[in-house]
């Protein structure tokens, strides 16, 4: 530790963000010495032994409640949600990172080479080359580290640098598709230009409750409501200006648009890595913001929030009934389970100390159900191929579970727990959801919430149908056989969404410690 004016670093609890950080500036170095042939699968180790490392690290947190206080100079909270949120990102971090490892005949789901013009010359000469992006693991790992940082900060100035560490190097890896390249371009510029728009609002946003607050930290902005008889203009405005760019980084609707063609045109490890990464930051994030910088405004937001809530479940369940593309369709169902994890957090119960079952708990206990089972579906996905690569289609996965019946298996098992179905994790997260924003007051949510998860099913249940009973056309795809990395993490959220949902007491009591946040 090393005071500073009263303050300090407390090095040690910081650990998992300098390993992060530390590997990725180690993988920038190995592609500056290391020759082309050798770096790929170097690089993936590196990626993976570090992030290995730093959750070690953030075990040791968890288990040393000396290590849960206020650290960087107090600019983050190292607090049990906060480790919590690391424990998780690492793990899902991993994944994504075993999946990008993945090559198929002998190449990677990454271009070539990014900067040339999609079909052109130069670009199929880099393919014949054995050209490939070996930078995309350290990028990830740039991308982590904007991550972990987000729901730990503890003021404004170091949310906004964490919200552009994350998105800046996933505006690039959604561009880099092997196949699709103008799909995947479209995708990473719509991605770029709509995500520039929401951080322009956003740091508006922050100049705005700075001129209400005269402070950036949250304790002050509270602090400076709650001696503040009335609602200030300025600051409800600087408020709603925060909210629009968290909202947008969660896909929540309205912001949601960047979604489906993102999902869809980025190359399927980056996918997953967003789909599951980006929301459990930008969640963690958007609870501090909430509970700690604007708790004296619960009952301004609250309403607000639950509407953009059903919403949401509107939308991402309504739009999907219409997708006849996988990726597509899980761009909708992110979309869905955004407004579903927004029903604990509208309700704010229980944000001040432990209890049983509080917004924080339920809030902490279906990210990680939902990120088990969008991982491993994400898993399947880029195992279902053709001469030509992944097939989306959802044609052509007519009759899968027939032929491959494992891997059938394991994607019933993941629609069925995003869906919602009992004995998975999905559905204690929905019922922890649910009971949260019953108590909470607001039950008209919790009867959007259950119209729309029957909504829902429908489309993840045509899914399962499709797999199974749908009689075989023209067009077929066939799995390739994964390596022992793609199964094990198979095996991993097929075991983690059925223990969490059968035993769920086994999870549960972490995440109940969830509901003190520290500041």
């Amino acid at each position: 530790m090393m005071p500073y004016n009263g303050l300090e670093w407390h090095y040690l609890a910081m650990l998992p963000l300098f390993v992060i950080a530390g590997g990725a500036l180690l993988g920038l170095l190995v592609e500056a010495i290391v020759p082309r042939g050798h770096r790929f699968m170097l690089q993936a180790w590196l990626a993976a032994v570090t992030i290995l490392v730093a959750f070690a690290f953030t075990g040791r947190n968890w288990y040393d409640p000396q290590a849960r206080h206020l650290a960087g100079l107090n600019a983050f909270s190292l607090d049990a949600p906060t480790t919590l949120c690391w424990g998780g990102l690492l793990v899902f971090g991993l994944g994504a990172v075993i999946l990008a490892a993945q090559r198929w005949g002998g190449a990677s789901s990454f271009t070539a080479m990014g900067v040339a013009v999609p079909g052109s010359e130069d670009e199929r000469e880099a393919e014949m080359a054995g050209g490939e992006h070996t930078e995309v693991f350290p990028i990830m790992l740039f991308a982590l580290f904007g991550m972990l940082m987000f729901p730990a900060a503890t003021d404004l100035l170091t949310a906004f640098i964490s919200l552009e560490v994350m998105s800046l190097p996933l505006y690039l890896l959604c561009g880099l598709a092997r196949r699709r390249r103008l799909i995947s371009q479209e995708a990473a510029l719509k991605y770029f230009l709509l995500g520039a728009f929401s951080s322009a609002i956003f740091l508006y946003g922050v100049a705005l409750t700075y001129g209400f607050s005269g402070t950036l930290e949250y304790a002050g902005i509270n602090g400076a409501l709650t001696q503040t008889l009335s609602n200030d203009t300025l600051m409800l405005a600087g408020f709603g200006l925060l909210m629009v760019g968290l909202l947008f980084k969660v896909g929540a609707v309205p912001f949601h648009s960047w979604m489906p063609d993102t999902y869809t045109g980025a190359p399927t490890p980056v996918t997953a890595f967003m789909a599951v990464g980006t929301k459990l930051a930008a969640f963690g994030a958007l609870a501090r913001l909430l509970y700690v910088a604007f708790g004296g405004l619960q009952w301004t937001w609250m309403v607000p929030l639950g509407i953009v809530a059903a919403l949401t479940m509107a939308w991402g369940s309504i739009a999907g009934l219409t997708q006849t593309n996988i990726k597509r369709l899980m761009a909708y169902s992110s979309v869905s389970h955004a407004g579903f994890v927004l029903a604990p957090l509208a309700a704010a119960l229980g944000v001040v100390g432990i209890n049983q079952l509080s917004s924080m708990t339920a809030l902490v206990y279906y990210l990680g159900a939902y990120g088990l089972a969008t991982l491993g579906a994400f898993g399947v996905i880029m195992l279902v191929r053709d001469g030509s690569g992944e097939v989306a289609n959802l044609a052509a996965w007519a009759g899968l579970g027939r032929r491959h019946p494992w891997i059938g298996a394991a994607m019933t098992l993941f629609l069925c727990s995003l869906a919602g179905i009992p004995l998975t994790a999905g559905f204690i997260g929905k019922l922890d959801a649910f009971v949260v924003a019953w108590r909470g007051g607001l039950w008209w949510l919790v009867i959007c919430g259950l119209l729309f998860s029957l909504v829902a099913m429908v489309f993840y249940m045509r899914v399962v149908m499709t797999i199974w009973l749908k009689p075989e056309g023209t067009e077929q795809a066939a799995p390739v056989r994964p390596s022992i990395t793609v199964t094990c993490l198979l095996v991993f959220c097929v075991a983690g969404t059925l223990v969490a949902g059968v035993a769920p007491d086994l999870f549960m009591h972490w995440a109940s410690l969830a509901g003190q946040l520290l500041r």
